[in-house]
């Protein structure tokens, strides 16, 4: 939904509407809190958070007389929630992404009817230094009691939101009455609980950085930097000059990485370089559009705007050009780039983001912790990938902030109330960790709230272990009443993590809506096997899914991750139907599930949004409900994958389908008639062709991965020979290229003695003298 502004939008404060006004005595309270509050964010470029509680009308009406009493203009205002109260821009909660990447002076957050967690985690950031960050909500003693819009969405059945609790909005309250820089006022009273008044020191201009000695962008470009994080950054990208670079940008938000990315892009164009620009939403590539163009006339060159698209392209006269795609469209290098620059990567799948490196030179900015960063898919894997790829690699980290103070208590808030930066305890606590010194722990909310170092622990390593965490799986983590935490603690510290979700036991009405297609919030794997693989019985047993599962760095290849699932096997084997996991494929993965006692039953034919992987679905059963549900879906997966194989999964990674068929925990068959195998004994002589039926050679593919009668019968090489070209049929110059065959004839001798020794592996006596026939 397009941002929506109610009325035309005014430079000057207006924020008074048809709506009646509280006006009692008291309400010069607020205002003047307001006003004191901006007076000191403004002395000391720090910001401030007012909040309002009471009558949702009432704090309404006293947010536009504080805004209006803090002389903030509409224009730079900005309300996130349910309906537009004021006249100035506004987004529902859901669309609060808009605001990222920009600058408010002042954010309504109005959390009445529901607080998002991700809301508050994409607005925050965006509030410039002297501004006001403004929360709307009920009374605050009363407000963690209350169920609001989000809690229902914690409701997964078959729990209603009755069973949710409030003990994110508890944490979350107390945070706001604990941390400097808070104004809590009551809205219905006019009573002041706390001012936020710090009575900071008035901040002091930060000198301009010195020119560097042996800069080459010109010299106009560095002195618009605002400190010395944001020239270093600036310089580190006059790598992309040349072919073969790669530039990582880290930062918290607000400290200037996308301006120091514009800065750089204004210098490559005017160089002649060829710069594509992408991010997750375009409005967040704006400021490195503004500040290449800014730069540019400075320099005094001659360019073009684009004003059709936006961000506007910057069409350099006679030399290069700065433009913008969107991440699917920048992912194919569209027109050759010279340079890419991935703004705010840490969004993107890491498929995604490998894609480009493709490019001659690319740069990478991405937030460290806030909601942008909180995605570890480019800390954890992307890095490695970046790393083993032919580009040199240059690091830069962004400390110091530019569009507040560095003792801004806002950011403090945030980075507690959300722990934005939860980290796992450091390597030296836990270095001596084994199998043998962990203690297994069952973590409950109470226990995670009575020891704040336990929860920043226990998050901060479930963090490391996803893609994308949001803020919203923190209120998950401490209220949603379907979730468990189970962790393996070395000396008091947690050395491995994982977070459990119940799922099934479905009432038969529910069964039926979601094996109809009808939305059921939770419960993943009976919604796969239901609607997807057709099985309205996959929702009566009752398990524990595995949501996520963590090993501190410090302490991986020990076996810790396999005693965790060992000691959650042990506790749940009497209670649940199942143990069940679902994630996005690799080999390695596949592996240590397949080791673990957990089977393939489901390999999904569209990629992870997320991961950018293909997900497999895998139980573990526990009773004999879940072995016939296992052995029911392990049997279905064996007779599909063959076919699916060829069409949806032809580009899967050959390893990943190697891993996922031999995970299967079902009896291979293997049910060829007289004509097919007569047909596959007559491939290795040359006297038949594996184009007259692949059928016969798919099946015998199959059966050697799922359980081969010889393992060492063939090299990883060539099982990747048979994925490729029989189960997944790609022509023979594809094959021979991907898998380093010197040429094509190479290759199709190669896939004869496979199947030949195959043949000898799996055919009968008869077979076997058919083979020997054409030799």
């Amino acid at each position: 939904m397009p941002a929506t502004v109610s009325g035309p939008v005014k430079s000057v404060p207006r924020w008074r509407r048809d709506r009646q006004v509280h006006t009692d005595s008291s309400a010069t309270t607020g205002m003047d809190i307001a006003r004191s509050l901006r007076a000191e964010a403004r002395r000391a470029n720090e910001r401030r958070l007012l909040v309002l509680a009471g009558d949702p009308d009432r704090t309404r009406a006293r947010a536009r007389a504080a805004l209006d009493a803090a002389d903030i203009p509409s224009a730079e205002t900005t309300v996130v929630g349910p309906e537009s109260f004021l006249d100035c821009e506004h987004h529902e909660q859901s669309r609060a992404e808009e605001l990222l990447g920009r600058t408010r002076t002042a954010v309504v957050v109005d959390a009445h009817e529901e607080l998002r967690p991700d809301a508050v985690g994409r607005t925050v950031g965006a509030v410039d230094g002297g501004g006001l960050y403004v929360i709307l909500a009920p009374p605050l003693d009363r407000w963690p009691e209350e169920r609001d819009g989000f809690d229902a969405s914690l409701a997964v059945p078959p729990f209603g939101v009755e069973d949710v609790t409030g003990h994110f909005r508890r944490r979350f309250v107390e945070t706001l009455r604990a941390h400097r820089g808070i104004a809590i006022v009551d809205a219905d009273t006019g009573t002041v609980e706390q001012d936020g008044l710090t009575n900071p020191p008035p901040s002091h201009p930060v000198p301009d950085p010195e020119l560097p000695a042996d800069a080459r962008f010109r010299s106009e470009t560095y002195a618009q930097c605002l400190t010395d994080d944001q020239q270093d950054a600036v310089q580190a990208f006059e790598a992309l000059q040349g072919d073969g670079a790669a530039v990582v940008v880290e930062a918290d938000r607000g400290r200037g990485k996308s301006s120091a990315a514009g800065l750089a892009a204004g210098n490559l164009a005017a160089a002649g370089r060829d710069v594509l620009v992408t991010a997750p939403q375009y409005r967040s590539a704006g400021e490195v559009f503004a500040r290449a163009a800014h730069l540019l006339e400075t320099l005094g060159i001659d360019f073009a705007r684009d004003q059709v698209s936006n961000p506007q392209r910057l069409d350099v006269s006679g030399a290069g050009r700065v433009r913008y795609s969107s991440p699917d469209e920048a992912a194919a290098l569209p027109d050759d780039p010279d340079v890419v620059i991935v703004d705010e990567a840490a969004a993107l799948p890491v498929r995604r983001l490998e894609q480009f490196l493709d490019a001659p030179a690319v740069a990478f900015t991405t937030t460290v912790h806030g909601y942008e960063g909180a995605g570890r898919g480019f800390s954890v894997r992307f890095r490695d990938r970046l790393a083993e790829s032919d580009h040199t690699v240059t690091d830069v980290s962004m400390t110091t902030p530019i569009r507040y103070g560095d003792a801004d208590p806002v950011e403090v808030w945030a980075f507690r109330a959300l722990l934005l930066d939860a980290r796992p305890p450091v390597d030296q606590l836990i270095t001596e960790a084994t199998p043998e010194s962990v203690q297994y722990r069952r973590l409950s909310t109470a226990d995670l709230l009575a020891d704040e170092h336990l929860l920043r622990e226990t998050f901060g390593l479930l963090v490391l272990a996803h893609y994308r965490t949001e803020p919203s799986d923190l209120a998950r983590l401490l209220d949603a009443p379907n979730l468990t935490v189970r962790a393996l603690t070395h000396e008091g510290h947690v050395v491995a993590v994982a977070l459990l979700a119940q799922e099934g036991r479905l009432s038969a009405d529910t069964r039926a809506t979601m094996y109809e297609g009808g939305r059921v919030r939770g419960n993943m794997l009976p919604d796969v096997l239901s609607t997807q693989l057709r099985d309205e019985a996959a929702g009566i047993p009752v398990g524990q899914r595995v949501l996520r599962i963590a090993t501190h760095a410090a302490a991986r290849s020990r076996g810790l991750g396999s005693e965790l699932l060992s000691e959650i096997e042990t506790e749940f084997a009497d209670q649940v139907d199942w143990l069940g996991v679902s994630y996005g494929a690799t080999p390695e993965l596949v592996r240590f599930w397949a080791d673990n006692g957990y089977s393939t039953v489901h390999l999904a034919t569209s990629r992870n949004a997320t991961s950018g992987e293909y997900s497999v679905v895998m139980l573990d059963p526990c009773s004999d409900d879940g072995a016939a549900l296992s052995t029911r879906h392990g049997g279905w997966f064996q007779d599909r994958i063959a076919a699916v194989l060829s069409d949806s999964l032809d580009d899967c990674d050959p390893d990943v389908v190697r891993a996922v068929i031999e995970a299967t925990d079902v009896e291979p068959t293997l049910s060829l008639s007289e004509w097919e195998w007569r047909l596959v004994a007559g491939v290795p002589g040359g006297a038949s062709v594996l184009d007259t039926n692949p059928k016969p050679f798919r099946e015998l593919t199959r059966r050697h991965l799922s359980d081969a009668a010889e393992r060492t019968a063939l090299s990883p090489r060539e099982e990747r020979l048979l994925v490729r070209k029989v189960l997944q049929a790609h022509p023979w110059p594809t094959v021979a290229t991907e898998l380093d065959f010197v040429s094509e004839r190479e290759c199709m001798r190669t896939l004869g003695g496979i199947v030949e020794r195959l043949t000898r592996l799996y055919g009968d006596d008869w077979v076997q003298e058919e083979l020997d026939r054409h030799q």
